[in-house]
């Protein structure tokens, strides 16, 4: 299988990733990164943990890794309207992995940047409103996650 892409070539910018370490436990993190992301304008329609999941299911011992699944209802719908495909993505996630006790990293992906650059999404003008907006709820995000990580360590 060959990509359309090469992904060693690819600025992070053009697929969106953000990420940033909090100093916390891993359920402290959590219940941050939920509460950021209904302040900037996201809903948590899912949410559930790989790790609880694996470790009971295949007895993997793996570290504290949980998945917040981010949705803003109405640009949603605009996405969908315009791509059918961008469903395949849904939700947006933001991923919080134990890296040691007390140290969490929140990651991030655009799918509505990975869709445009798989040409599941159309090059158009519908769809860059979709990735200006989406783009500025994810900065407010990690900008206020940023700023209380920042604000701890003062």
């Amino acid at each position: 299988m060959t990509l359309p892409i090469d992904p060693a070539t690819i600025d992070p910018d053009e697929y969106g990733e953000k990420q940033v370490v909090l100093e916390m436990d891993h359920e402290e993190a959590i219940e941050h990164v939920r509460e950021v992301c209904t302040d900037v304008g996201f809903g948590i329609p899912v949410e559930f943990s790989p790790s609880d999941l694996l470790n009971e299911k295949v007895d993997a011992d793996r570290d504290p890794y949980y998945v917040l699944g981010a949705c803003n209802p109405a640009i949603a719908n605009r996405a969908l309207e315009e791509s059918l495909q961008i469903g395949g993505l849904f939700p947006c996630n933001m991923i919080i992995w134990e890296e040691d006790p007390g140290r969490q990293r929140v990651y991030h992906v655009s799918i509505m940047r990975i869709a445009r650059l798989l040409g599941m999404a159309p090059d158009n003008d519908a769809w860059s409103e979709i990735l200006e907006e989406t783009g500025e709820l994810t900065e407010k995000t990690f900008e206020k996650l940023q700023a209380a990580e920042t604000a701890q360590t003062d």
